[in-house]
């Protein structure tokens, strides 16, 4: 059975020593592990951090960040090379914590989060985009597979990335990378508005997804949305995916005019109920894709 996993940002940003019992309560609610943002340095001691995940039972999977001066695709040498550092980094802290899969927009160039605008490139510098990124992978790669982990690229939507946006982009750039340990995640949310079907693409994406986000359509709890889980889960069933599935819900609590809703909430309820709900929706979800015979 797959396992289901929720992100720390659903309880607490950013996520110190003082949050450790959030893990329990993960437990506690049905989850199998926390997607957790990579630390950045000094903001969790990784010894510490990986006894209190073991001590809750509790597994581990890393979102990384990126930014402006950790970004693989940049064609500023300072940035490229950070974004190589930082990969590395990410698998070093991986395998302090006991974590083998290290997700997220890994190709970099950040949009919305870095107040860019998503702008075209000559093909020349989209070609060198490309080649930037292949070569960074690449070495990261080799410091993942020292550690035994697997870095995943993520497509996100046009909004947030002009770098990596569709399953078939990654598919294209990991045929160049040609690393073991580089593959791929998907997310739903990003999937519904730049896959054409979710179902074909995971079905294209085979055995080199890793990692899985199951995310509704509008970023709420899975279930309460206009995504096909049914079609999704059975997709994943087809390619035999065994792998962490974890959800990222955003909060919409405030809908009046003006309020952006592309911004982290903290908690304002008691949501142990929906949570408990959609842990329970995405395990059923895989049982009954399994079983649609």
């Amino acid at each position: 059975m797959n396992p289901i996993g929720l992100i720390s940002i659903q309880f607490v940003r950013p996520f110190t020593r003082e949050n450790f019992s959030v893990f329990s309560r993960m437990k506690s609610l049905g989850f199998d592990f926390v997607e957790l943002l990579v630390p950045e340095k000094g903001e969790l001691d990784l010894a510490e951090t990986r006894k209190a995940l073991e001590d809750a039972g509790l597994g581990i999977v890393l979102a990384a960040r990126v930014n402006l001066s950790r970004d693989i695709a940049s064609s500023r040498h300072e940035a490229h090379r950070g974004g190589i550092e930082y990969l590395k980094y990410c698998v070093d802290c991986a395998s302090e914590l006991g974590a083998t899969i290290v997700g997220g927009p890994l190709t970099g160039s950040p949009l919305v989060y870095a107040a860019r605008a998503p702008e075209p490139v000559a093909e020349d510098e989209r070609i060198a985009r490309k080649d930037r990124c292949v070569a960074a992978l690449k070495e990261a790669g080799d410091t993942a597979a020292d550690n035994g982990v697997q870095l995943a690229i993520e497509p996100l939507n046009r909004f947030e990335s002009d770098v990596l946006c569709t399953c078939a982009q990654a598919i294209d750039l990991l045929d160049a990378v040609d690393h073991p340990s580089v593959n791929m995640m998907l997310d739903t949310f990003h999937m519904h508005m730049e896959e054409a079907s979710m179902p074909e693409s995971i079905r294209r994406a085979g055995k080199r997804l890793v990692h899985f986000q199951a995310n509704e359509n509008h970023r709420g709890f899975p279930g309460t949305g206009a995504t096909d889980w049914t079609a999704i889960g059975r997709a994943l069933v087809d390619i035999g995916y065994t792998g962490p599935m974890s959800m990222e819900p955003f909060r919409r609590n405030d809908d009046r005019f003006g309020v952006p809703i592309a911004q982290w909430r903290a908690p304002h309820e008691d949501e142990t109920a929906k949570l408990t709900a959609a842990c329970n929706f995405l395990h059923s979800t895989m049982l009954l894709a399994e079983h649609r015979r």
